[in-house]
């Protein structure tokens, strides 16, 4: 158990700027309980998934002497009465209704309940006025009461994580799959009061319903008729897309359609011709249905799919179970249908919060009420401040050489980068053929591009790169090698850029690029979308410029200094970090997480480097981030030619839950480099 770090008080309230109101997706708590809350230690044997500790402890709840206590899923219960019984209370709950096992004989379950503590609820209320620290007790407290309001919405809603979602305005994204709209809660300690901030978040989710239906969507068929044939590339594609899908069928009454089923595979074979044995004779499965259902198969063409050991279904009898998570990557449409759904206006995005307190049901809670715990229906109003706009300097060559923006936008007209890198040694990669994209329109965007880093400072000898059509659809790393040795042999020098002209938006091309430039040749690359080549504007081509000029280790600008001096009157170097984890899909699959680390590496906080490391996968805690550290330190000193003396650290991703343990094992890490 981690010990707990105290945090560094906040001196004052700010001034700086103007005063302004805004709402805040925060609600006020306007009570709750000043009396002890009771916890207590519960354990389900035998062990199961915490879904199904839910259903056993709802149907203990009747046993718990009339008191509404709210649990966890895990081993925590909290009542705000405590229990008639002294030290342990051992019961028995029988669970029948499993719809992954109907037909199944009832579940035994013995259940053994433990009391912990009791819960000073009047030492949170000291710690909000003031007059009080931080403590296990009061961690203990907010703790029991996110419980409380997570207990309800628990039974009600699909629970994934933190979050619980709801189908309600749910749109379809594309090949099956549907958003669907989920909710964050979680209670807030704030000066006086307690405050619950709910937030909004979206996440896939199958869509419910016909599985030959889903089948057309995933394979984009316009019907059926489409799947007479299916490739194999589309047969490997829908047994990833289907595998653990859960479905249930209806040819066989009420019960069979409680059950609930999961997919493990597709057959190679149409129902038609899907033979097994039956009385020592061969039968397929559409003449099966035939004679023992009274069941013509409407489309026979269709694969079967296995569920448990050697059981066929056909498709058309199977229907998918309504809020399965969908844990596949989402593909490139699927991606801007998410954003689009996800992109919102304030009001909007404060109309659908609002929408929560309704959906998160805090008026009728029953478990609320037994706390005595109310929350009101209003974002608060709190006050804000407008910082004074940071002043961005430029090259002293430039007719503006410093400039407030305004409105949070600016361009690069009548302006010089801080600092120009040269670019020598070039090469242009267009993934695509020589009809499609003439070389007289990729030299036009060239010469184009080359004037424009020129006009903002950016030195350029080389100005006509050697051009390669390269095939989109394979050999991408063969080819990037190819196009990096042009480079070489044309200027005599090592190649620093690689420019990528793309036929479209999509992720696997790009990713590829950035693999092979990133990680095997080691070469700055910059990707350009066809339509944007074309139509060669100069608008574009400047924020090009900008990329460019910072990935070969130019400066583009930096702030005035006399605007930040927390970072300029001593050197300090500022880093951020966080870890990417696996896709939900591949979680169970050895794929790693991967650590990263971005450091500032000069006086002005204005050029960065970062370090890189794979580490367990769904692991938080940096495991390498002392040497990551020391790394860019180390870059920081042979830059600056000064050792910082602050380093203020920014890192992102950490849940509540991990929060203190990330803390201690990431300083300590931190406080134990030694460096030279």
């Amino acid at each position: 158990m981690c010990s707990i770090t105290e945090f560094v008080k906040r001196p004052d309230l700010g001034r700086a700027g103007r005063s302004i109101k805004v709402r805040a997706n925060y609600f006020e708590v306007t009570a709750f309980p000043s009396s002890d809350i009771y916890h207590y230690d519960i354990v389900i044997m035998p062990e199961v998934p915490p879904v199904l500790n839910e259903k056993i402890f709802q149907q203990a709840e009747n046993s718990l002497f009339g008191i509404k206590a709210v649990y966890d899923g895990r081993r925590n219960i909290y009542s705000a009465r405590p229990f008639p019984f002294d030290g342990l209370h051992t019961l028995e709950v029988t669970l029948s209704d499993d719809m992954d096992n109907v037909g199944s004989p009832p579940r035994a379950f013995k259940i053994r309940i433990k009391m912990v503590n009791k819960i000073n609820m009047e030492e949170i209320i000291r710690f909000l006025n003031g007059r009080g620290s931080i403590s296990p007790n009061i961690l203990t407290g907010i703790m029991a009461l996110n419980v409380m309001i997570h207990h309800k919405p628990s039974k009600t809603h699909k629970k994934v994580g933190r979050f619980f979602y709801t189908n309600q305005g749910s749109q379809p994204l594309d090949g099956g799959v549907k958003d669907w709209q989920g909710y964050f809660q979680s209670i807030r300690p704030t000066p006086m009061k307690l405050m619950i901030n709910i937030d909004l978040h979206a996440t896939a989710f199958y869509e419910g319903g016909s599985l030959v239906q889903m089948v057309v969507k995933i394979l984009g068929k316009r019907s059926v008729e489409d799947l007479r044939r299916i490739q194999d590339r589309d047969h490997i594609k829908l047994e990833i897309y289907l595998k653990n899908l859960k479905i249930y069928v209806t040819h066989r009454g009420e019960n069979d359609a409680r059950r609930r089923l999961r997919i493990t595979k597709l057959t190679k074979t149409p129902a038609s011709s899907t033979k097994f044995e039956v009385d020592g004779q061969q039968i397929d499965i559409a003449t099966y249905y035939n004679n023992v259902y009274n069941r013509r198969l409407i489309y026979p063409f269709l694969p079967c799919i296995f569920v448990r050991k050697e059981t066929y279904l056909p498709m058309e009898i199977c229907n998918v179970v309504e809020g399965q998570r969908y844990l596949c990557k989402l593909n490139e449409r699927q991606t801007i249908n998410m954003i689009k759904f996800t992109c919102q206006s304030p009001k909007s995005r404060a109309d659908k919060i609002n929408q929560g307190i309704e959906i998160l049901d805090y008026r009728q809670n029953d478990s609320m009420q037994q706390f005595g715990f109310r929350v009101s229906n209003e974002m608060v109003i709190t006050q804000a401040r407008v910082l004074p706009t940071p002043t961005l300097h430029y090259h002293p060559a430039s007719r503006e050489d410093t400039f407030t923006p305004k409105n949070g936008s600016w361009n690069l007209r009548d302006k010089k980068v801080a600092i120009g890198a040269t670019l020598g040694s070039w090469a242009c990669a267009v993934f695509g053929n020589e009809r499609d994209y003439p070389i007289g329109a990729v030299q036009k965007f060239i010469r184009e591009l080359v004037t424009t880093c020129q006009d903002t400072g950016m030195n350029i000898p080389n100005k006509n790169p050697p051009i390669i059509h390269c095939n989109p659809q394979g050999g991408i790393e063969n080819a990037l090698r190819q196009v990096w040795v042009r480079a070489g042999i044309t200027t005599k020098y090592k190649p620093q850029l690689i420019l990528c002209i793309l036929p479209n938006t999509g992720v696997p091309l790009y990713a590829e690029i950035k693999r092979v430039s990133d990680t095997v040749i080691g070469v700055a690359s910059q990707c350009i979308q066809s339509r944007r080549m074309f139509s060669a504007k100069k608008q574009y081509c400047a924020n090009v410029c900008l990329k460019i000029n910072v990935k070969l280790g130019g400066m583009n600008s930096f702030v005035n200094p006399s605007q930040m001096p927390f970072i300029t009157q001593r050197p300090t170097i500022i880093m951020g970090a966080d870890v990417i984890h696996p896709a939900p899909g591949d979680q169970n699959t050895g794929r790693p997480s991967i650590a990263a680390v971005t450091a500032s590496v000069d006086a002005k906080a204005s050029r960065y480097a970062a370090a890189i490391r794979v580490q367990t996968g769904k692991q938080e805690v940096i495991g390498d981030l002392a040497e990551m550290v020391k790394e860019l330190l180390r870059t920081f000193y042979i830059t600056c030619g000064r050792k910082p003396e602050r380093i203020l650290f920014y890192r992102d991703g950490v849940s509540e839950g991990q929060f203190s343990i990330v803390l201690e094992n990431e300083i300590k890490a931190i406080r134990g480099i030694y460096f030279v």
